[in-house]
Formats: structure tokens, sequence, C-alpha cells
């Protein structure tokens, strides 16, 4: 079984203002497009930097999640500070994710220009903000999760098997790993 790193940031999910909708929208996600056996580890967490890098340190290097999904605090706002805090404990940021996840949102909504997702790697973990609006929440892991499997891969990450529901994944004809496709 695989554990699944999914962060809501919310100030006001986080002092119980209101219910967190987001995290659960992507477990739902997820439970439509897994097959492999999977498990998550959430974590609601306000907009405060070092709050959010602790979270996303603790998912890679000691619960060991090869994919960490952060939803919130991707906007122009002075508390939305998940970028900076996910570039804070990143190896490597891995800009093609963010301009894909804006380009789609982009043909929605006009305001998708402010977003400032985006993604890396830290260690062997694959670290995607996505907006924080549940009905973004699948658009954007829609259009990216094309290459999504395979960053798992390279990086040193499980296989991973899903439904007819996921969209089609891509893998290199050069690939040296077993061929991933969806049935």
């Amino acid at each position: 079984m695989i554990t699944l790193g999914i962060v809501t940031i919310s100030d006001r999910a986080s002092r119980g203002v209101y219910d967190d909708k987001s995290g659960p929208a992507i477990r739902e996600v997820y439970a439509r497009w897994l097959t492999t056996p999977w498990q998550d580890e959430y974590r609601l967490v306000p907009d405060e930097q070092p709050a959010i890098e602790a979270a996303l340190r603790e998912l890679a290097d000691e619960v060991g999640c090869p994919l960490i999904v952060t939803t919130g605090g991707t906007g122009p706002a002075p508390r939305d500070v998940t970028p900076e805090a996910t570039m804070a404990v990143c190896d490597r940021i891995l800009p093609g994710f963010g301009e894909q996840m804006r380009a789609v949102s982009l043909q929605s909504v006009p305001t998708a220009i402010l977003s400032r997702q985006l993604a890396g790697s830290r260690g062997k973990s694959l670290i995607i903000n996505l907006p924080g609006k549940p009905a973004a929440i699948e658009e954007c892991l829609r259009a990216i999760w094309p290459a999504v499997p395979y960053c798992i891969e390279l990086l040193g990450g499980p296989h991973l098997a899903f439904s007819d529901a996921a969209p089609r994944h891509h893998r290199p004809s050069s690939a040296s790993s077993p061929q991933l496709s969806t049935p």
C-alpha cells in the first residue's frame, strides 16, 4: 500500500471556521482514479510558511509519500505562501506542471493567470500545488496527470495502476521500466 500526502492550506479551515472541502476533493479523485492500494496522510495547516514547510518535509522525509498534493495558498494575496514554502523544501522545481495547470484553468476562468501553482521534487517525493477551489482540483489534476506517474517513477517511486476513469498517462517509449498505460 502506498501513502499519498494531502495538505490543505487554509487559515479559516485550520481554525474550524468552515470545513475543508478541498482535501476531500483530492481523496475523491484518487478513489476514482487509482487501483493501486493507497491510503492518505492528511494535514490541515494555516497559511504560514513554516507550518507548510514542516508538513511537506514530514510527508516527504518521514512518511515517504511519493506524491504530495497541496491545495490552497497559491494566489497573490499576502498570506498565500504555498509556492514559497514548496520552493523552500524542494530540491528541484518542475515549472511545466504550473504552466500546464494555468493554461487549462485559463480556458475556464480569466483570473487563473493570478495563480502561482507549481511543482517540484524533494528526494523521492513529487510535490504539486493545486488551487484551493474544490471545483478546480480535478481540472488541474487531469491537466497534469499524463506526466505524474512517470515523474514519480523517475524520482524512484512506485509504479501506480489506474482505473479507466483516470486520464491516460504517458511514458516515453525509450523508458526502461515497464510500460505504463491505462487498460
